[in-house]
């Protein structure tokens, strides 16, 4: 029996649903973390005929935390969040949500989502969008971890011997 992934899509050999769900899982945390820039390439890989199945729209959502972890949970604030969902004419459906009020950004991150679904295009959508997109969150975490290192202190207590 053929496993058949999210929205229809065929995984590649050796990939259940399992594999392609934590790799989709993947692909949208990249795209969440990307600048539009970086997003606006996917529109020269998509096809004519993208049907936007929920516009482009902003909103807010409540923030919810716990102090350490285990207590009582308490709302924190709002953050502005926009989303996107989008259909390919090949019936692949994407969806987008990223921090803050860009739009266009969220629609380019549900096409992303949608072509990686299909998967005609992925292997091209992976070089030249997904992993130069990875290599530079890479670096900025690499940059960012340098950063914090070079203002470590070292707390130490000296034991003094009995005078």
């Amino acid at each position: 029996m053929e496993t058949i992934g999210i929205n229809g899509s065929r995984p590649r050999p050796g990939e259940g649903r399992g594999d392609t769900i934590t790799a989709r899982r993947a692909v949208m945390a990249l795209t969440a973390k990307a600048t539009a820039f970086e997003l606006k390439a996917v529109r020269d890989l998509a096809p004519a005929g993208v049907v936007d199945l929920r516009p482009p729209e902003t909103g807010l959502v409540m923030l919810r935390g716990r102090i350490g972890g285990s207590g009582a949970a308490f709302n924190l604030g709002e953050a502005t969040v926009s989303r996107a969902a989008v259909r390919l004419p090949s019936g692949a459906t994407g969806f987008g949500h990223v921090l803050g009020r860009d739009r266009h950004r969220a629609r380019d991150a549900a096409l992303v989502d949608a072509l990686w679904i299909e998967g005609t295009r992925r292997d091209r959508l992976e070089n030249e969008i997904l992993a130069p997109l990875a290599a530079r969150i890479a670096r900025d975490e690499k940059r960012r971890t340098a950063e914090v290192a070079a203002t470590r202190v070292d707390f130490f207590t000296l034991v003094r011997g009995a005078d």
